[in-house]
C-alpha cells in the first residue's frame, strides 16, 4: 500500500476502529511484497509504446478501421468521466502488457488510434484518479479495467484478492472498502479482445413472428444441448450446440416461435459461489454487455465466439425462430462496496452507478448489491448502444430486461415517463422489436405488473399464482381465473395495449420446475449451500400427496395428469404463453427451487426422458395443443375479448357457462369453483385479415375441472351450439389423432376428475 492511502486509513474516526496493528503489518508486508515482485516483472517484460494517433471519440470501445494514409489500426475510445488519465493496455500472447497513455479527451470521453492493432488484440484500461471512497471516488490504477464496449472477452473471473480496489482481507472488514490495494490485477481478469466487422445480415431473414402468433421458449444455452445424445460432444453446451439441428428440430417439432436465451452477456462469478465450488449457472451477474459469453463459445475465444453467435442466430432464423435475449442491465457484477473493481467501478463509479446518502454505500434496488444508475445519460448509452448492437450487428429480435423497473426508476421512484423508457419508445430500431418486462425489483414500491407502456410485454405473475392455485385446489373463487385466461384485461386494457401484453407463464427458470411442481410443495435447495434459505417460499405447489419422487403408480399417473393440466391451460389462454425447455417432457430438478448455480445435471434437460413412453406423450401433447393455437386464431387474438356480438346475427365472442349449463351471474365469481366453462366464439373474431377480409375461425368450449372427483357438465345448446366434437381430453395419457366423439348441445356429459377437455363447436 503507498504511504497515501496507509495515511488515508487513518485519517476517517471511523477507520481506527478495532484493528490489531500486528495483523494490519503483516497484511502490509505481503501487498508490499507482492507489489515488489510484480514491479520487478512489469520491468523486465516492458516493451516500447507504440505510436498513438488522435483517432476519434466515436464509437465508444475498439473498432478495427482504416486510420490516416490508408493505415489499418484500431480506434479505441472510453468514457471516463471525472478521470486524472487513462492508460490503453495491450496484451501479447505470452500476457506481457504494453501501456499507451491515451492524451486525447472529447466529451470526458479518452481515445486513440493506435496503427497496427488487428483483430485478436487483447486489451483493456487502467485508469487515474482519486481514492476517496467516503465521497464516491474509487479510482485504482492498479486495477485492470475491462472495456464496458469490449464485443468479445478472453479469458474467465477468478477472484483473488488482487482483483478488489480495496484491500479484501482487511482485518476490520467495517472499514475494508476504504483502504487501498495497489496490488496488479492483470494476471488474473480477462481482457477485451479487438473484434473484425468482417459480417453483416444481407441474406439473414428475421421471422418477424406478429406478438399475437408467438410462443415463447425459455431456455439455457448450455443447459439445453448438455446432454443433448444428437449433438457432437465437442459442440454440447455452446452456440453451436443450438445452433445444431437436432437442437433445432426439436424446437420446431414443438411448435415454438421463439427462443428467449438466458443471459448470453459476458458474465461473472460471485465469490461466495467460488468459494463453495460453485459456478453461476444463469448467468445473471454480467460484465460485458456487447459480449457473448465466452464460456458457451466453441470454436474459441479470441474473437471467434462472436462469429459463432451469428451463425447459431441464423441457423435459428432459418428455422422460423425468433431469438430473445434475457438481459441484466440493471446492475453488474461488481456488487457491493465489497465487491470486486472488473469494470465500471474503476472506471467511474459516481458516474455509473446510484450511490446512497453515504456515498461509500450502494443503493441496491436488485439484491445484488449495486444499481446502475440509468438517469445518468452515459449509462443510457450504454445500454442503449448495447441493445441496439444486439439487434442491428447480432441479429436478434427482442429483449426480455430482468428487474425491469430498476431500470424504470428516475431518482427514486419507478417512473414510467423515466428517461430509459422515453428512449426506448422513440428509438428506431429499439421500438420495433420485442420488449418484455420482469416487471418488479425489490426495491419500495417495484412491483409495476401491468404498468409498463404501450410497445412493452409483461411477463405477468398474477397468471402464474392463479393457474397453479386453481389447479391445486386453492382459489377461493375464479375471479382472478377468468381475468387470467382471457388475457388479463384488468391489467392491460388501457393506452391501446393488447392481450398480448401479457406474456403467460406458469414456470420460469426461477422455481420449481412444472414436473417438480406437482412433485414438492417445499424447496430442496440444499446442493446450493445456503441452509436451504434461498429460493422463495411462496411455491403454491401440489405434490400429489407424497414430498418427492415416489413409486406409487396412481400418484405418478396423478401427477402427469395436472402436467397435461397446466401445459393446456397455458397454451390454451390468450396472451403469449411462456414454456420452459424440458418442462415439456417432464424435466425434474430435484425439487431445487433456485437453480441458479447447478452447471450440472440439475440445471441441464435430461433428453433420456424421451425414452420413456409417458414423458414421449407429454411432449407431443404439447405440440399438438401448440399446433391447434397456431391453426385457429380464436386461441390467438389480437384483441380483448368485448362479452358482445361483433354482428348483428352473431353470438358474444365470449361466454362462461356454470356446470349446469347456464351462463354464469355476478354471483358465481364470487363462489367456490372447482369447474369453469368458456366458450369462445369464431365468428366474431375483431380486426382483419392481410387483404381486409373479416377473421373467421371455428368457436370453442373449454371444460376445465379441478375436482378431485368427475362431475357432470350440461353443454350449452342453441344459440351456442347444436353439437360438439370432443378434441382434447386431458384425462387421457394418450391423445388420439383422430376425430373425436360428437356431443349433441343439452347433453349431460360427465368430465373426468382433475381434467381439461377441449371441444369444437360442430355447424
Amino acid at each position: 500500500m503507498s504511504s497515501a492511502a496507509e495515511q488515508e486509513a487513518v485519517q476517517d474516526p471511523e477507520r481506527e476502529a478495532v484493528q490489531d496493528p500486528g495483523t494490519v503489518a503483516a497484511v502490509r508486508a505481503e501487498i508490499a511484497e507482492v507489489q515488489r515482485i510484480e514491479y520487478a516483472e512489469a520491468v523486465w517484460a516492458a516493451a516500447p509504446a507504440p505510436a498513438v494517433w488522435p483517432g476519434a471519440p466515436m464509437p465508444l470501445g475498439a473498432r478495427f478501421r482504416v486510420g490516416p494514409d490508408g493505415v489499418a489500426g484500431t480506434n479505441f475510445a472510453l468514457w471516463a468521466g471525472g478521470a486524472e488519465a487513462v492508460e490503453l493496455c495491450l496484451f501479447d500472447g505470452r500476457g506481457v502488457e504494453t501501456r499507451c497513455p491515451l492524451t486525447e479527451l472529447t466529451h470526458e470521453i479518452w481515445h486513440g488510434f493506435v496503427p497496427g492493432v488487428r483483430p485478436g488484440q487483447r486489451y483493456g484500461y487502467r485508469v487515474h484518479g482519486r481514492w476517496d471512497p467516503w465521497t464516491g471516488a474509487r479510482w485504482n490504477a492498479a486495477k485492470l479495467l475491462l472495456d464496458p464496449y469490449a464485443r468479445a472477452v478472453d479469458g474467465t473471473f477468478s477472484l483473488p484478492p488482487e482483483v478488489y480496489g480495496h484491500v479484501r482481507d482487511w482485518p476490520d472488514q467495517h472499514v475494508a472498502d476504504t483502504v487501498r490495494d495497489d496490488r496488479d490485477s492483470a494476471p488474473y481478469v480477462p481482457k477485451g479482445v479487438v473484434v473484425h466487422d468482417d459480417d453483416d445480415w444481407v441474406e439473414d431473414r428475421r421471422p418477424k413472428t406478429p406478438w399475437a402468433d408467438s410462443v415463447i421458449y425459455e431456455l439455457h444455452v448450455g443447459g439445453f444441448t448438455k446432454l443433448h445424445p444428437d449433438i457432437p460432444p465437442e459442440l454440447r453446451g455452446t452456440y453451436a450446440g443450438l445452433a445444431h439441428p437436432a437442437a433445432i428440430e426439436h424446437l420446431t417439432r414443438l411448435g415454438v416461435t421463439a427462443v428467449e436465451l438466458l443471459p448470453v452477456h459476458q458474465f461473472a462469478h460471485e465469490d461466495h459461489l467460488l468459494r463453495r465450488g460453485l459456478h453461476n449457472h444463469w448467468g445473471y451477474n454480467s460484465i460485458g454487455y456487447f459480449a457473448p459469453h465466452a464460456g458457451y463459445s466453441a470454436s474459441g475465444t479470441a474473437g471467434q465466439q462472436v462469429g459463432e453467435f451469428k451463425r447459431m442466430v441464423r441457423a435459428l432464423h432459418d428455422a422460423g425462430i425468433e431469438v430473445i435475449l434475457d438481459v441484466v442491465y440493471n446492475h453488474t457484477a461488481e456488487a457491493g462496496e465489497l465487491g470486486p473493481m472488473l469494470s465500471l467501478r474503476g472506471i467511474d463509479n459516481r458516474g455509473y452507478y446510484r450511490l446512497e446518502g453515504d456515498p461509500r454505500r450502494y443503493a441496491d434496488y436488485t439484491g445484488c448489491g449495486n444499481t446502475l444508475h440509468v438517469v445518468q445519460p452515459q449509462v443510457l448509452r450504454l445500454i442503449t448502444d448495447s441493445l441496439r448492437y444486439w439487434v442491428t450487428e447480432m441479429g436478434v429480435d427482442g429483449f426480455r430486461f430482468d428487474l425491469a423497473a430498476a431500470l424504470a426508476r428516475s431518482m427514486h421512484d419507478v417512473d414510467m415517463l423515466s428517461p430509459f423508457l422515453a428512449v426506448i419508445a422513440q428509438d428506431p430500431v429499439l421500438r420495433r422489436v420485442k420488449l418484455i418486462a420482469e416487471p418488479w425489483d425489490v426495491g419500495n414500491g417495484g412491483y409495476q405488473v401491468g404498468a409498463f407502456p404501450p410497445l412493452w410485454t409483461e411477463w405477468n405473475d398474477r397468471y402464474r399464482d392463479a393457474v397453479r392455485d386453481f389447479w391445486r385446489g386453492a382459489l377461493p373463487d375464479v375471479r382472478d381465473l377468468g381475468y387470467r385466461l382471457t388475457g388479463s384485461s384488468d391489467l392491460y386494457a388501457w393506452g391501446g395495449r393488447r392481450p398480448y401484453a401479457s406474456v403467460n407463464f406458469v414456470t420460469a427458470h426461477d422455481g420449481f420446475t412444472l414436473r417438480d411442481l406437482v412433485s414438492y410443495e417445499r424447496k430442496h435447495n440444499e446442493a446450493n449451500g445456503e441452509g436451504n434459505r434461498d429460493g422463495t417460499n411462496d411455491n403454491r405447489a401440489w405434490n400429489c400427496g407424497v414430498e418427492g419422487e415416489s413409486d406409487d403408480p396412481e400418484i405418478n399417473r396423478l401427477r402427469r395428469r395436472q402436467l397435461r393440466n397446466l401445459l393446456t391451460t397455458l397454451l390454451l389462454s390468450t396472451g403469449v404463453p411462456m414454456l420452459v425447455a424440458g418442462d415439456e417432457m417432464g424435466r425434474t430438478q430435484g425439487g431445487n427451487n433456485n437453480a441458479y448455480c447447478q452447471d450440472n445435471e440439475t440445471g441441464w434437460v435430461d433428453w433420456s426422458l424421451l425414452d420413456q413412453p409417458q414423458w414421449r406423450e407429454l411432449t407431443a401433447l404439447t405440440a399438438r395443443v401448440l399446433t391447434l393455437r397456431r391453426t385457429h386464431p380464436v386461441l390467438r387474438r389480437r384483441a380483448f375479448f368485448s362479452g358482445r356480438a361483433q354482428a348483428p346475427d352473431g353470438l358474444r365472442d365470449l361466454a362462461w357457462f356454470a356446470r349446469d349449463g347456464r351462463e354464469m351471474t355476478e354471483g358465481d365469481w364470487y363462489a367456490p369453483a372447482a369447474t369453469l366453462g368458456l366458450y369462445l366464439s369464431g365468428r366474431d373474431i375483431p380486426g382483419r385479415d392481410a387483404r381486409g377480409e373479416p377473421v373467421t375461425d371455428d368457436s370453442f368450449l373449454a371444460v376445465l375441472h379441478a375436482g378431485a372427483e368427475p362431475t357432470s357438465f350440461v353443454l350449452p345448446g342453441a344459440p351456442w351450439a347444436d353439437a360438439y366434437e370432443l378434441v382434447l381430453d386431458t384425462s387421457r395419457e394418450e391423445q388420439a389423432e383422430a376425430p373425436g366423439t360428437l356431443l349433441d348441445g343439452g347433453t349431460h356429459m360427465t368430465v373426468p376428475a382433475r381434467s381439461v377437455l377441449l371441444l369444437r363447436v360442430v355447424e
